[in-house]
């Protein structure tokens, strides 16, 4: 089976000037020329503004297609041309998965008054005032889109949180209450109770929300026909919710329906559990090998590379790890920035692309450049190599060779089913070095080349069928038969 791989298909600071569907829709082909086989494309509901990136979330419904928030367009274009980008990608074989968020809602309508107590922002279980009235933003009306897909309203019963009180104006945490209602237990332990993000808090312990959920999930997976969601911000929404909303779509869409969830969390112990509180119907970023990756850009020759892999989730649960380099909270000056180096950029992608275990995601910040306050030019001549030879080169029974703490390998030995497949991966953080690696009898007599054309040196395979495979200082090198 050929390798598959995502990219995410956005950056914090792309221009607001809604032509982002029809980038996607121009680039389709030679996305998928490249070896892109999946697009995570960002949120794509009416947000606050026509600038909001799409997590300051207005109304569900409206994919780009009313008057509502100063605006039709989202930041990223209209719903017809979202339409037409996502037929666009099926048509040369790359599949869609949406970012949904679920965990708050932004940008109400009209102001309601009600009961809270204020809590502690650093412990959300300390509260820090008697009850009293508040006036906040909790009613969503949606009058733009006038009931149209859903008559759904929103009001401050549905939620159990928000962060302003319009009456003092007065920013805060301040917790609603009513019969049955708090945070939810079944999220992150973090701050007390991890339940409030921001904005007014979805409650998911009241079952209307939970199944005007459900119908959305439904209707905005018919809609759009995509093939999978991208589920944002989940370590601060009720878990079993959704374990429940995965295996709902599962059962009208198909297994192949495909789910991947940011749940940010470094530790990896904390990651298993939650995969098994899951019975792993979906899966995780791989955020503790994201912080691994950042961690070794930063140390340089004094990071041991032979440990890189240790507590991650693809060596613990690789059928449920989605690896990434960086993405669009991590990019320099955003909320949970930890940028890779420049110099490990290309050593990082072949760390997870290359390798047999992960479903992997290229950040279109690293392939296209980052914009904003800190640009950073794209790297599309260090990725495109990678992409190429993972979609012909990287198959096959895989032998590590990490036993130094600055050079290590890894060979791929290659599928019969695919012609000239196999390769020698070797990487340095320190000096140019070189790795004694075997590559199988068979290939005696073979002359490999660095895909990844940093050394010039073609390398004839021995009888005994090992090489010495070359690679500079801080750099990677991808050795295989040239095509």
């Amino acid at each position: 089976m050929e390798n598959k791989t995502i990219m995410q298909f956005f950056e914090w600071h792309l221009d607001a000037d809604g032509n982002h569907w029809k980038r996607l829709k121009e680039r389709a082909s030679e996305l998928k020329e490249a070896g892109i086989d999946a697009v995570w494309v960002p949120p794509v509901t009416k947000g606050i503004t026509q600038d909001d990136n799409g997590y300051g979330i207005y109304d569900l419904y409206d994919l780009g297609e009313f008057d509502q928030k100063g605006t039709v367009r989202t930041k990223y274009g209209t719903k017809e041309e979202l339409l037409e980008a996502i037929q666009a990608c099926h048509n040369v074989g790359i599949s869609v998965y949406v970012d949904i968020v679920m965990n708050h809602k932004a940008g109400a309508d009209e102001l309601e008054t009600f009961k809270v107590v204020e809590v502690n922002p650093d412990n959300r279980e300390e509260d820090i005032s008697e009850p009293y009235d508040i006036e906040g933003w909790t009613k969503f009306t949606f009058p733009g889109r006038n009931g149209q897909y859903s008559d759904f309203q929103w009001n401050y019963t549905h939620f159990n949180g928000t962060d302003y009180d319009a009456k003092e104006e007065k920013e805060g945490v301040f917790r609603i209450l009513g019969e049955n209602k708090y945070w939810n237990n079944n999220v992150d332990k973090e701050l007390g109770n991890y339940d409030f993000l921001m904005f007014s808090n979805i409650d998911f312990n009241n079952e209307t929300v939970r199944e005007e959920m459900f119908k959305w999930g439904t209707w905005i997976s018919e809609t759009l026909s995509c093939n999978g969601f991208r589920l944002d911000a989940i370590k601060h929404i009720n878990h079993e919710f959704i374990k429940d909303f995965a295996v709902n779509l599962k059962k009208e869409k198909g297994d192949d329906f495909y789910f991947v969830g940011e749940f940010w969390k470094g530790e990896i112990d904390e990651c298993k559990q939650f995969l098994e509180e899951m019975d792993y119907t979906i899966d995780l970023f791989d955020v503790p090998l994201h912080y691994k990756l950042h961690t070794a850009s930063i140390q340089g020759s004094e990071f041991d590379l032979s440990t890189i892999f240790d507590d991650t989730l693809v060596k613990l649960h690789p059928m449920n790890s989605v690896t990434f380099v960086d993405n669009h909270d991590t990019q320099p000056n955003e909320s949970l920035e930890s940028w890779v180096e420049d110099w490990f950029k290309q050593i990082a992608y072949s760390l997870i692309l290359l390798r047999e275990d992960g479903y992997p995601c290229v950040f279109y910040g690293d392939y296209y450049g980052i914009k904003g306050p800190v640009p950073v030019d794209g790297k599309q001549m260090a990725i495109d190599p990678l992409l190429y030879a993972r979609k012909k080169k990287a198959y096959g029974q895989q032998d590590d060779y990490f036993d130094d703490k600055n050079v290590i390998g890894w060979v791929r030995h290659g599928d019969e089913n695919i012609e000239k497949s196999g390769c020698a991966v070797v990487i340095s953080n320190d000096m140019e070095g070189s790795k004694r690696m075997f590559v199988g009898t068979e290939r005696a007599g073979e002359t490999w080349v660095d895909l990844t054309n940093t050394r010039n040196e073609e390398i004839v395979i021995e009888e005994d069928g090992f090489a010495d495979f070359l690679v500079n200082g801080q750099s990677v090198s991808v050795w295989g038969l040239p095509n």
